[in-house]
């Protein structure tokens, strides 16, 4: 991204935008002017923070020998779930053995992932891990017609432990976690920060930018996200 002091102001740039239908009034034509400015400021804004990532300093590295079973049912450790690739994204789904069902924002948001893993996976490994028996997530994944994730058991509660995933009432907690390949050694590069404790009032503690693809649709509409609402698994 350029220095700073070398880009135009948000607001000159908000001044080439055009409203698309003709007969908008002064005031709204005002507004979306402003509103286009916060826009930019923001787009900036998510730049700086995606550099600001990608800086950090080395994470730390795994020590503990996790163990799962891949989609062909064999024992694997974490450094297998890489394959040939220096970069692991791993998200850890609301699907444990005690659920009738998986947890529907789970649910929401691998069928977005779904859509493009086939992309994502010509970049970085990309897995779905669950404590379910591998069978059992493999034949919901068929049901809601996924074709490109895969879906790997966690082999005991060592991993989801020491994420800090389960509850004292037995209930779990999703995880999106980053790893990177640092030569013989796997070190964490970025996991999800966003604690309950952390959210502001009346609002869920999401992570910013938000990733769910159906919270970034409803926050273009006049509704908003509302706060009565959440996916359900079938209407």
């Amino acid at each position: 991204m350029p220095e700073t002091a070398a880009l135009k102001s948000a607001a000159e740039l908000a001044q080439f935008g055009r409203i698309p239908f003709p007969g908008a009034s002064p005031e709204y034509e005002a507004a979306r002017r402003a509103l286009l400015a916060e826009e930019i400021e923001f787009r900036r804004h998510m730049t700086r923070l995606v550099e600001q990532r990608r800086a950090l300093p080395p994470g730390p590295m795994i020590a503990n020998d996790y163990r799962f079973k891949d989609e062909q049912g064999f024992e694997v450790g974490l450094a297998d779930l890489f394959g040939d690739k220096d970069t692991l994204v791993a998200y850890f789904w609301m699907y444990g053995p005690q659920r009738e069902r998986p947890c529907p924002m789970c649910t929401n948001w691998l069928g977005a992932v779904n859509g493009n893993a086939a992309d994502i996976k010509q970049r970085v490994a990309l897995k779905v891990l669950g404590r379910s028996p591998v069978e059992r997530q493999y034949a919901f994944a068929q049901q809601r017609g996924w074709r490109d994730l895969n879906f790997i058991q966690t082999i005991g509660d060592h991993y989801a432990n020491d994420l800090g995933l389960l509850n004292p009432d037995g209930s779990e907690n999703p995880a999106l976690t980053v790893y990177r390949r640092d030569g013989e050694q796997l070190r964490l590069f970025w996991a999800s920060g966003m604690r309950r404790e952390m959210a502001d009032p009346g609002q869920d503690p999401r992570d910013a930018p938000d990733i769910a693809s159906l919270w970034s649709v409803l926050d273009l509409t006049p509704g908003g996200r509302g706060t009565d609402w959440y996916p359900k698994l079938q209407y």
